[in-house]
């Protein structure tokens, strides 16, 4: 039940790709026929272990007790290694040193290759209970393997190895019932790999080269995307070489339907205007209206399809799986499907495309295709409906407390059958009945919703790929779910519902296990482990050119995961500095130069940002990386390029962000990097410096008039009446503008900020009121502070009072502010004009950000301020303590008779202000003496002392990170003053940084375009190697990276030698001990052991670096 839930599902539904009949080569119609009637074969029928069958190629059905050795043989083996990489490393290495002449036929790195091999032994052993499922794992190897030269001998080499491998790790627990029958499955699928490349490979790349020319205007357009996706599944494929694209040229051979053809034709000469079609998309429709198809929305469904079942032809699973989506889809559009309609269809606009290479191997080769296509969309054709129904019915029969019993014994069967299950389902168990409950209500909206559930299903599966789930636990979850239901309706006489959920389960569970494989990289596994280490290996065997999107990107169909966000999201924080240390590592050949500054901001723009948030222990690493410098100095001057362009201007054109999350950030020792110091001070320098000038110039301006105003000229104004007309009018022009300029622009600033920080949301909710953010910056207090004291100014101005009314001589003077009510208001008036001439004042400090030196200062006087105010807290606790402790004394002293009078008395003495005879006549009070003496102590003495100590310990602290903090100050005054800068200017300032050319990394030697390039002295940064990497050898962007003889091995990786070492000598003591000295009788651990011991007698001296590196550190 397990295979059949991961092969697919329904006995009926797993269709192999019409393979198995003798002559597979001949019509395609009569291929699908024949393998229509095959029927199970015994293996001793056909298949033994001594011979290798390649001229039939049918189902294998083993003996049941046959089946289990084998299985619970491969079961052993695989607890008695450490880890499943170690299992894959002892196949490795015992397949080549059996065979060595089989080294040869493979290229892919040793990593890659070992976890392949074992995935694959462990995926035909599993499917032994299904001949039908091992059928299909066999066929598609076939296909990955079209371009080896597999033959007979090979494959019994390769059983051998295989066998007598298990037999010499497990010993007695390998029986020969084990043996022999491992020995036929290798035989059956060797045999299978060599029946599918005789009478199949030819036709496969027809199909995919045929394709590629039917799409080829379209690749064009998208840069050849296409084009490299058919290479790589020519590479996977095992191909040496690139198919080559049939050219589609429209000519006017005549095929069959030439009628077609000649409609074509006749349209395009009646209207000019209309394109001819290019690709199979747009000739497909334009064909169907022809022919008379034209409004069959089912055939845009399978139109829709029809590229990534092509493209999957020769993965026998995916092909099911996209034919069964396909069949969901189908069910929900109306009226007839007949599909015999798209065959005539797609025929007809195939040749139209390549009519120059059509013949009839390409007729063939696709009418198998749609034949093979056909019958699986036929097998499914009316069910989706009925499940759908039947399951809808059931699911609404569920109660909750059903459902909560049900997901209980789900997760009970699981653990029963997968106990390695729950080192992975470590969530509580509400969240574990979360969970399935979105599973459970999945099987339903896959009927009705296929695309968004698969969608859904290919982010999950990325996910789970992060979590490091493996695949092989799919198979058992669908069977504790399918087994759960079934004992939950015992007697159901009814199982269609039951079927219909069986099956829809089996489609999720084999998406997932899809997304799972393919998206589980050699990168994942090392961010998993979080092993910098392990991910240095992983990328060594990744082309240079594509090295970089190894660690970016990860894609399953139309999902897509980044190995780098995923490792920061983790906290695999080891793993992801090895990559930005990969990414941001420059490296050369002949030809040119790799570096991923452009693929990493092209894939993450937002970079800096999640840094600051989530890893800022990487941003230095991810600065660090940025910046190239020479090894080499011209005239005491070392050269020095900043590669600045991704944190400069955005690929719109516009202002980056990376200052602004910089500042934001709020810390002094990453703004104090040269990369961000230099950027801050470029932007400042040549842009932001004079926009911010040009916004203080006006509050300049309006401080000045109203210093004027409220300082300067009226300065004799509230003694006398008799002051100059003319100075009384310049008194009153400069508040009329104060008043009806600076107030009303001034509020409007914050009218339209308080609007737009609502839109954002940016908002500071204090109880049930919501303020916009921007209030609570210090410079925006100031201003609304300013903005409310000239509101009041206004309706107290005592020069407008006094409009009409004579002055306080009698006089009828004009613009003055002595008259009787002007008199009454102009103490509160002076007041505030006070208030706001402190406002302007503290508005005009932000123009220190000019020398970060005074910046610096500016910003420490406010950073101490903190303890400046505990001080004031103190000492008003101690004012009003002794002020309340004399009041109490009732002496006759009236300065201490009460608490607010002994308070200023108290206030007076400890700023120095108390007169001699003051305390002279505290001397006839000698109580009230001695708490004067003792305040005085305690406040003059102590307290300052404290206060001097707290300021000095703050500066000691404050000072380190100065410059720091001047800098970010000048960073934000950047970003604020940045939204002033018109288009034009910013783009004349792009312009000159030039960055669109190559930089120059000595005399004549051209690099990569956006940095910028300076020089600086020699001593400041003293750098002895060369921070480029350059290889010779291959230039051929295809090749990985030789291995860099600079980089030696550390003392961690010396230690992790030494420790393998170690737990080797471990295990062969305690086996000699339990063994009675004899290495291979008995138990598992003494298998364990072997399988090491074993693996390192049999090595080749091309596998024996990493012993003897183990030796030499012992």
């Amino acid at each position: 039940r397990e295979s059949d839930s991961i092969g697919g599902g329904e006995g009926e539904d797993s269709i192999p790709l019409g393979i198995g009949s003798d002559d597979a080569a001949a019509e395609p119609a009569a291929a699908i026929s024949e393998s229509e009637d095959e029927v199970v074969t015994t293996a001793d029928g056909i298949y033994s272990a001594d011979v290798v069958n390649e001229d039939v190629f049918c189902e294998l059905a083993l003996d049941p007790v046959m089946v289990r050795d084998v299985q619970a043989a491969w079961a052993a083996y695989q607890k008695s290694a450490e880890s499943p990489e170690a299992v894959a490393e002892a196949l490795y290495s015992m397949m080549f040193d059996v065979a060595p002449g089989l080294q040869a036929l493979f290229k892919t790195p040793r990593a890659i290759l070992s976890m392949r091999l074992y995935r694959g032994v462990g995926s035909i052993i599993s499917g032994l209970t299904v001949p039908a499922n091992l059928k299909m794992s066999t066929e598609a190897l076939g296909f990955l393997h079209l371009d080896y030269e597999v033959t007979a001998p090979r494959v019994l080499l390769f059983g051998d190895a295989i066998t007598e491998l298990l037999s010499v790790e497990l010993g007695p627990q390998c029986t020969d019932a084990a043996r022999k029958g491992l020995k036929i499955v290798l035989n059956y699928v060797g045999g299978g790999i060599i029946f599918v490349r005789r009478n199949y490979a030819q036709r496969l790349k027809i199909l995919l080269s045929s394709w590629s020319a039917a799409n080829k205007q379209s690749d064009a357009k998208h840069g050849g995307r296409d084009n490299a996706a058919e290479a790589r599944v020519e590479q996977h494929a095992g191909g040496s070489g690139k198919a080559k694209a049939i050219k589609a040229e429209v000519g006017a051979e005549k095929h069959a339907d030439g009628s077609v053809h000649l409609g074509v034709r006749r349209a395009a000469d009646r209207d000019r205007n209309i394109a001819v079609p290019t690709t199979f998309s747009e000739m497909f429709r334009f064909n169907a209206a022809v022919m008379g198809f034209a409004g069959r929305e089912w055939m845009d469904e399978v139109l829709t399809a029809f590229d990534a079942i092509v493209r999957n032809v020769a993965n026998s699973y995916r092909m099911q799986e996209e034919c069964d989506v396909l069949s969901l889809r189908l069910s929900s559009c109306e009226g007839p499907v007949d599909l015999s309609e798209f065959k005539a269809v797609m025929l007809a606009s195939l040749r139209s495309l390549a009519p120059k290479g059509w013949d009839s191997d390409h007729e063939a080769a696709w009418c198998w295709l749609w034949g093979n296509v056909d019958r699986m969309l036929r097998a499914q054709m009316g069910k989706p409906a009925k499940r759908a129904v039947a399951l809808g019915k059931l699911f609404k029969t569920l109660d909750d407390d059903f459902r909560t019993r049900y997901f209980r014994e789900v997760y009970s069967d699981f653990f029963a059958m997968a106990p390695s299950g729950m080192d992975y389902f470590r969530q509580s168990t509400t969240r574990l009945l979360f969970v399935a409950g979105k599973v459970f209500s999945m099987t339903l909206d896959l009927y009705h919703l296929p695309d968004d559930v698969v969608t859904k299903l290919s982010a999950l599966g990325l996910r789970h790929v992060g979590y490091g789930i493996p695949p092989e636990l799919c198979g058992p979850l669908v069977c504790s779910y399918v087994s759960a239901l079934r004992k939950s309706f015992p007697e159901q006489s009814d199982t269609s519902a039951l079927e219909a959920f069986e099956w829809s389960l089996s489609l999720i569970s084999r998406v997932l296990a899809r997304v799972i494989n393919e998206g589980s990289t050699l990168v994942m596994r090392a961010i998993n482990s979080n092993s910098g280490k392990q991910l240095s290996k992983a990328v060594a065997f990744a082309p240079r050119s594509e090295r970089a999107e190894w660690v970016l990107n990860v894609t399953v169909g139309s999902q897509s995961i980044s190995p780098l966000m995923w490792a920061i999201e983790a906290g695999s924080l080891d793993a992801a500095e090895a990559i930005i240390k990969d990414l941001l590592t420059i490296r050369a050949d002949r030809d040119r130069y790799y570096y991923g500054v452009d693929t990493l901001f092209e894939r993450h723009s937002d970079i800096i940002q999640r840094l600051c948030l989530e890893a800022p222990v990487l941003l230095p690493v991810l600065l660090d990386g940025l910046i190239w410098r020479s090894r080499l100095t011209e005239n005491g001057r070392r050269r020095v390029v900043y590669f600045l362009k991704h944190l400069v201007v955005r690929d719109d054109g516009g202002f980056a962000k990376a200052i602004e999350w910089i500042t934001a950030h709020q810390n002094p020792n990453i703004v104090c990097h040269a990369v961000v110091s230099y950027l801050i001070d470029l932007v400042w320098n040549n842009v932001a410096a004079r926009a911010f000038l040009y916004r203080k110039t006006w509050l300049l301006l309006t401080a000045i008039v109203f210093m004027l105003s409220q300082a300067v000229l009226n300065s004799g104004l509230h003694d006398t009446v008799s002051v100059n007309f003319y100075v009384r009018c310049m008194i009153f022009v400069f508040r009329c503008f104060i008043y009806m300029v600076s107030w009303p622009s001034l509020a409007m600033v914050h009218i339209k900020r308080g609007k737009m920080d609502f839109r954002s949301g940016n908002v500071v909710t204090i109880g049930c009121v919501k303020l916009p953010g921007h209030l609570f910056e210090f410079n925006s207090v100031a201003s609304i502070a300013l903005c409310l004291i000239l509101f009041v100014m206004l309706l107290l101005c005592p020069i407008i009072r006094c409009f009409g009314h004579p002055s306080i001589d009698g006089r009828d003077l004009a613009f003055t502010e002595r008259c009787v009510e002007g008199d009454v208001l102009l103490p509160a008036y002076s007041f505030f004009s006070m208030c706001g001439m402190l406002c302007y004042w503290a508005l005009l400090a932000d123009l220190a950000v000019f020398s970060n030196r005074v910046c610096a200062f500016a910003l420490i006087f406010g950073h101490v301020m903190s303890e400046v105010g505990l001080f004031l807290l103190s000492l008003c606790f101690a004012l009003l303590a002794f002020a309340s402790a004399t009041a109490a004394l009732k002496e006759e002293d009236e300065d201490f008779s009460t608490i607010h009078m002994g308070m200023r008395a108290f206030l007076q003495m400890f700023l120095g202000m108390a007169s001699s005879e003051q305390y002279e006549h505290l001397t006839h009070f000698p109580v009230l003496f001695t708490v004067v003496v003792v305040f005085c102590f305690v406040t003059g003495v102590y307290m300052v002392n404290l206060l001097v100590a707290q300021l000095a310990c703050a500066y000691s602290e404050t000072f380190e990170d100065m410059i720091g903090w001047a800098r970010l100050k000048r960073g934000s005054v950047c970003v604020a003053s940045m939204e002033s800068v018109g288009p034009r200017r910013w783009r004349r300032f792009v312009e000159s940084l030039r960055l669109d050319e190559p930089c120059e990394f000595g005399e004549g030697d051209v690099g990569m375009p956006g940095a910028i390039q300076m020089t600086e002295p020699a001593g400041l940064n003293i750098t002895t190697t060369d921070l480029i990497r350059r290889f010779g050898g291959s230039t051929w962007p295809s090749a990985p990276w030789p291995e860099d003889d600079t980089v030696t091995d550390n003392t961690e990786d010396r230690m992790d030698r030494l420790e393998k070492l170690v737990k080797k000598v471990m295990k062969k003591v305690v086996e000699s001990s339990v063994g009675g000295g004899k290495r291979n009788t008995g138990s598992a651990s003494g298998g364990g052991s072997s399988l090491f011991s074993s693996t390192a007698k049999t090595k080749s001296s091309n596998g024996s670096s990493d012993q003897n590196n183990s030796q030499q550190d012992e």
